[in-house]
């Protein structure tokens, strides 16, 4: 029997549905990977005493995100995101929000289905939402490994990645990804396309920034890293090599990142968002360059690595709609900003960030939504959130749409620092966030982890030298009573 156009196009349109879950599942695996970068990154930046320790943060980082998305906070963020376009118009998850009204408008706050895949919902286009999802919260919770690393509880640590993975990440990604007031600021209020962040500048770089900052104030610096007499006193990495080859991985990463957000191989803009992010990773490397052989006369590496991951921070939320000429200027400028950023986080605020996350996540999360509010060209992202035409930023012709971008980060501050905080003083209390000063100074891998991570005979210079005794009375700085 011939078949018909109408059987025709129902093939045609299964096969688009087919690829596009397939390039969406193909880049969520390039962002699981991306857990490996992280964990070298971090690790790498830190001493060699506590290797094992948050070795262990960033690979365990994995598995309570898992379950914490699966339990709770996909279907805080996904369940009421209504028909997928992009997969055959799936509209499994179009449970009513949870919602208020102010102003006359309703404000959408958190979904109300899809907890735990229930078998009558766990259709391929859930699934692959599901895990692409996953993977980006997943990247989340880890940049507080970072910045609250070697004086940070292996328990409190799983403690807190559960609260980010059920409710701190899906809350707020639901009000931009999920249907939720901020994805409505467009239609709601005629701000431009309301906020709109392609990839994650905001949703997961500039949360985990937030959280990386808030957390470390209150956890308090590493012994030793501040002088009773004001003075900053550095404290080295231990492995740059580890540091530049976690680094590749995060930027290879990057492309499933990125160009995996359009959730379509068949939307040809792929490429356009592969490009940028190529170009913006080269000019943040190149941008800490330049600044810093001017300012402190060599070039450190590891301000080369946190300078690409800047540049591929910035071009996460404008990488599908911005020229090639303006990524190369977001890398440029992420470059340099986050090595300000850096020295002022910590000999201004005197907090204490190990890796720079919160100058590499969250100010350049921020400024990433910033640029998509100034440089989006009006060539890409029609109907993007239900609002005819393409988005626009500032220097094309649409305040509103910057308008709309600085709501988000204004959202993401008030809402993320606050929960994270007091979740983080509640589970100081009930099991403490900060190990003894004894275990801290003479290193986390044996009191909190039961083994070293290097072998000390591995390492000549560790095994012959005095153990460090912490300093006669000294507690770990931080909260009274977090211990």
């Amino acid at each position: 029997m011939t078949p018909t156009l109408a059987d025709l196009a129902a093939r045609l349109s299964d096969t688009q549905t087919a690829m596009n879950i397939m390039w969406t599942m193909l880049a969520g695996f390039l962002v699981m990977f991306m857990q490996a970068g992280f964990a070298l990154v971090e690790t790498g930046l830190t001493r060699a005493k506590n290797v094992a320790h948050t070795m262990g943060m960033n690979f365990f980082v994995y598995a309570i995100g898992i379950i914490g998305f699966y339990f709770v906070g996909f279907g805080l963020q996904m369940g009421s995101v209504g028909a997928m376009a992009t997969f055959g118009n799936d509209a499994t998850l179009s449970a009513a929000p949870a919602a208020i009204t102010l102003f006359g408008k309703s404000f959408e706050l958190f979904g109300t289905s899809g907890f735990m895949l229930p078998a009558s919902m766990f259709t391929a286009p859930v699934a692959a939402m599901f895990f692409f999802q996953m993977v980006f919260m997943d990247t989340t919770c880890t940049i507080p490994t970072g910045a609250l690393a070697e004086r940070w509880k292996f328990t409190s640590f799983v403690l807190l990645t559960f609260v980010i993975s059920t409710v701190i990440y899906p809350v707020y990604g639901m009000w931009v990804w999920g249907g939720g007031w901020l994805a409505d600021l467009g239609v709601n209020f005629g701000l431009g396309h309301g906020h709109v962040d392609f990839a994650g500048s905001s949703v997961v770089h500039m949360t985990g920034g937030v959280m990386a900052l808030s957390l470390s104030r209150m956890l308090g610096p590493r012994i030793g890293k501040y002088g009773a007499d004001g003075r900053v006193n550095p404290i080295p990495a231990h492995d740059i090599p580890q540091v530049m080859v976690g680094t590749f991985i995060l930027a290879f990463g990057w492309f499933g990142f990125n160009a995996g957000s359009t959730l379509a191989g068949m939307d040809t803009q792929l490429a356009v968002v592969a490009t940028n992010t190529m170009l913006a990773s080269a000019t943040g490397a190149f941008g800490a360059f330049v600044y810093t052989k001017v300012r402190f006369g060599k070039p450190d590496p590891s301000w080369l690595a946190n300078g690409m991951l800047a540049g591929l921070v910035a071009i996460t939320a404008p990488c599908a709609f911005v020229d090639p000429w303006a990524a190369m200027l977001i890398g440029l400028i992420a470059g340099v900003l986050v090595v300000v950023a850096a020295v002022f986080i910590d000999t201004k605020l005197r907090i204490d960030d190990p890796v720079g996350a919160g100058a590499v996540h969250g100010v350049n999360g921020a400024f990433g939504i910033v640029a998509l509010g100034l440089f989006a060209n009006g060539r890409y992202g029609d109907g993007w959130n239900g609002v005819p035409g393409k988005v626009t930023g500032l220097l094309y012709g649409d305040g509103g749409q910057l308008a709309a971008e600085l709501i988000g980060i204004a959202a993401n501050v008030l809402y993320v620092a606050p929960v994270a905080m007091l979740a983080f003083w509640i589970i100081g209390k009930v099991v403490g966030n900060r190990p003894s000063a004894d275990d801290e100074v003479n290193g986390l891998d044996l009191p909190e982890m039961g083994v070293l991570g290097y072998a000390q005979d591995a390492l000549p210079h560790l095994a012959s030298a005095p153990r460090p005794q912490a300093p006669a009375g000294a507690t770990a700085p931080g909260l009274a009573g977090q211990r």
